[in-house]
């Protein structure tokens, strides 16, 4: 009983409060084969030098994206992040601020983060972002409950091309709420169609661009039809770097963007931590979740930073809240801020441009190797091919070659039999010729 506090007793009466009859009942969303028969074949203790060294073998199983040719994607790039960028964030009055409960005392943290606000709005297009997110699929679906307070309305409708782990976690989000969302199933070779979903009860239409499948498109149409029934545009946009060449949500009428901010200044760390992006529409501030930074002068007349809006309940009473996220991912907004601020408005230009060049270096590359068949013709960084054979199959023999080929869909889409054969393909600034060259005799020799 050392470290658990509570009698019997009071367990029971917790139990019993919420209505279940074991500890087990709080564990029944979990699939029972994913569930822990007992405790795991561990030892129980070692020395610290024999922990570290059977580490260091776990370590060396994994084929790191850093040492060998990597054309891995589907919302999560590799990029390269300037040395510099590291050497900020490492500084002790950066890397131990934590959450600003006095916010104004922490002037540091505040302009950070207002200069992060400012660059997210402008690369988006829109005219103001919070001071961050967790990951892009928390804000996607936080974007969609903003909506629906907007409009005062309970359906999004969800395009099929919308990255599945965005997809899962605003279905988690939503379950326990009034509202609802309409799934349109992946359309990969045809263009998809929302007319038959928007109309005056819905909230918002949910689309990706570059979609999760890799393909580019013009949303403005999109943006009239909604805004003619009442409803909101939401852009989903998980690689960043291609706002550096393509046309902003805002341009194209968004009135909520939702992203992944990790291809500038994050490393892929395989998975996490992340940044979260969230822009939108002046008007619709107030709605708007987390918090957001403000400049401002002091009593002297200097320039100064405010916590302008905080909206989660730690802050504000419940029923008033937007949020109930507990903090931003200030260390990685950070290093987004820091990375952005070195490339500036040109560098961002000429990656984005070097990202899209050698992407269609490769397609073309990949193209020409028989039965192979390139799925987009407009595309960013990444696009999507058809194999003649099981893509899962393929990726495992390219990678005992020491190559990270791709992502099969059907890893992110197991369920549906024509995804079998797709491979999502992204060729960043990091990937060489010869990264390429390796690439495509590789797979030639599988097929």
């Amino acid at each position: 009983m050392r470290y658990m506090p509570h009698t019997p007793n009071e367990r029971e009466e917790m139990l019993a409060k919420i209505g279940i009859g074991s500890i087990d009942d709080l564990f029944t969303d979990i699939p029972e084969e994913a569930r822990l028969g007992g405790l795991l074949d561990l030892p129980l203790h070692e020395s610290e030098m024999v922990v570290e060294k059977n580490f260091r073998k776990l370590a060396a199983k994994n084929l790191s994206p850093y040492s060998v040719p990597c054309f891995l994607g589907a919302g999560a790039y590799q990029h390269h992040v300037p040395s510099v960028a590291d050497h900020i964030i490492q500084r002790s009055e950066f890397l131990t601020s934590y959450t600003p409960y006095q916010p104004e005392i922490s002037q540091g943290t505040l302009q950070a983060l207002f200069e992060f606000q400012t660059q997210v709005a402008l690369i988006t297009g829109m005219e103001v972002a919070n001071a961050s997110m967790y990951d892009g699929a928390t804000s996607c679906a936080e974007a969609v409950l903003m909506a629906c307070r907007v409009t005062r309305r309970k359906k999004a409708v969800i395009s099929g091309n919308l990255h599945p782990h965005y997809r899962d976690v605003t279905h988690t989000t939503l379950q326990f709420t009034e509202f609802e969302t309409i799934d349109l199933p992946p359309a990969v070779t045809v263009e998809e169609r929302f007319d038959d979903y928007i109309n005056s009860d819905i909230a918002c239409v949910v689309v990706q661009n570059p979609d999760f499948f890799g393909r580019l498109d013009d949303l403005t149409a999109l943006a009239d039809k909604c805004h003619d029934a009442g409803a909101l545009l939401v852009v989903v946009v998980n690689e960043v770097v291609s706002l550096g060449a393509v046309k902003s949500p805002g341009e194209m009428g968004a009135d909520i963007v939702a992203g992944e901010g990790q291809s500038i200044g994050v490393p892929l760390s395989f998975g996490g931590p992340y940044v979260g992006l969230l822009a939108t529409r002046q008007k619709f501030v107030r709605q708007m979740p987390g918090r957001l930074c403000g400049q401002t002068v002091d009593q002297n007349g200097k320039r100064g930073f405010v916590l302008t809006l905080s909206t989660r309940e730690q802050h504000i009473r419940r029923e008033k809240a937007t949020s109930n996220i507990c903090t931003n991912a200030g260390l990685c907004s950070l290093a987004f801020t820091i990375h952005m601020s070195l490339l500036g408005e040109s560098g961002l230009t000429k990656l984005a441009s070097l990202n899209h060049s050698q992407a269609v270096i490769l397609a073309e590359k990949l193209e020409e190797l028989e039965g192979v068949e390139l799925l987009n013709t407009s595309f960013f960084n990444e696009f999507t091919i058809r194999l003649p054979m099981n893509a899962t199959t393929a990726i495992e023999k390219l990678g005992e070659k020491g190559i990270l080929g791709g992502v099969p869909v059907s890893r992110l889409i197991p369920d549906d039999p024509d995804m079998a054969n797709l491979l999502l393909v992204a060729a960043t600034e990091t990937c060489t010729t010869s990264d390429m060259d390796e690439f495509v005799a590789a797979l030639k020799e599988v097929l």
